[in-house]
């Protein structure tokens, strides 16, 4: 028993690693991917986010608001504009992002406590941009428009001191809890890293039985006696400690040389992956189970993978889904990793709250290997002997 269970485990080590594809797959393109998203995100938020004015008043009102633009730290003022139209045509040919259009008259209504309204065109062809214009311009607006009621106060002879405290009477300050800055890369960088990861390991599980006809060493195999729950299960305990083996320099990268936030121990990070590894290839092995052959399994892989991470409510929150979409999303052992990898990384709720996604994975994974087993029993594809 011991040595079929040690040729099995040498044999497909072996396999693994003479396969250069897959070598290539599982070694580089998870560590490729992480160093790559690491380089795109590396300035961590988006700033400097080209602005065209079309200053219309010319007054010192609308210096005022120039200059607001200008100081803003996400903002950059990049061109000035005679006309609307002007500023219309270099938004569609992507020269600026955001226009702000300050009318005529405006330094005189804002003297004369008029109503007064400046236009700001924002491009929302890229929303990364659009939802960062929107947020530097409101602050900007905010803070003209407070020190223009601070200044009416005074006008009316109310003292400095009094009339800012009475405009900012209530204050909101705004505070963001587990990621202060909004450092795009704390956010997204790990999380499409392991994407590729998963994509790797779903690819490489669906080899798990399909794979094994397809070698000449299969007929050894069908006539040497060896049970087939002893060669899958040494298969898959080769494929797991694989997978988790690849995953240590990308954790090591991350935390370590790129300083991402880790609010969880080293521990819980990796008794999670682990069982996320063993739910993903039994979902692999499953895949691998109702497969006609190799190609048809890859294919039902990543027919799974690929939008795994899309629904998994990583990126695009799962509550703004179709609600079919959100049921059909906890299905996938993708959703409860990515969901519970938050959650380990920026706020370490514990194991009361994190225990039913243990018991979320732990589960797919008996089912889905259940189903595989139950699938070749009914074939009868391997030798006698056969599942426990």
């Amino acid at each position: 028993m011991l040595k079929q269970c040690r040729a099995v485990l040498e044999r497909e080590l072996f396999y693994m690693w003479r396969d250069k594809s897959l070598r290539h797959i599982l070694l580089i393109g998870p560590l490729l991917g992480l160093l790559l998203f690491a380089g795109v995100y590396s300035y961590q938020r988006i700033g400097n986010i080209p602005t065209g004015i079309v200053d219309l008043d010319n007054s010192s009102a609308s210096r005022q608001v120039v200059e607001e633009l200008k100081n803003s730290q996400n903002l950059q003022v990049a061109a000035y504009f005679d006309s609307f139209a002007q500023l219309k045509e270099s938004i569609k040919r992507g020269e600026v992002i955001v226009g702000v259009v300050i009318p005529d008259n405006f330094g005189k209504n804002v003297a004369l406590h008029r109503q007064t309204r400046v236009a700001v065109v924002i491009d929302g062809m890229n929303m990364a941009y659009a939802t960062n214009a929107s947020s530097a311009i409101l602050t900007v607006t905010r803070t003209f428009g407070a020190q223009v009621g601070i200044q009416t106060l005074i006008a009316q002879g109310i003292q400095a001191n009094q009339a800012q405290e009475a405009y900012q009477s209530i204050a909101f300050p705004e505070e963001a809890w587990f990621n202060p800055t909004l450092n795009y890369a704390y956010f997204t960088v790990l999380g499409f890293a392991l994407n590729v990861w998963q994509q790797c390991l779903t690819l490489a599980a669906c080899m798990t039985i399909i794979g094994e006809n397809g070698l000449r060493s299969w007929l050894q195999i069908k006539t040497s006696g060896i049970s087939s729950a002893v060669l899958f299960f040494c298969k898959s305990l080769v494929h797991i400690a694989v997978f988790m083996l690849i995953v240590f320099p990308l954790y090591y990268l991350a935390f370590v040389v790129f300083k991402l936030p880790l609010a969880c121990g080293w521990l819980n990070l990796l008794s999670f992956t682990l069982i996320f590894i063993i739910a993903l290839h039994s979902l692999g092995t499953m895949m691998s189970s109702i497969s006609r052959n190799a190609v048809d399994a890859s294919r039902y892989g990543m027919i799974i993978a690929l939008p795994a991470f899309v629904i998994s409510g990583y990126t695009w929150p799962l509550e703004a889904m179709p609600q079919w979409v959100q049921h059909a999303a906890w299905f996938l052992p993708q959703t409860w990793f990515f969901q519970g990898l938050n959650y380990l990384t920026f706020k370490n709720p514990g194991w009361g709250f994190m225990s039913h996604y243990y018991l979320a994975l732990g589960l797919m994974a008996v089912l889905f290997y259940s189903v595989a087993a139950l699938r070749l029993m009914v074939e009868n594809f391997l030798p006698k002997g056969g599942l426990m």
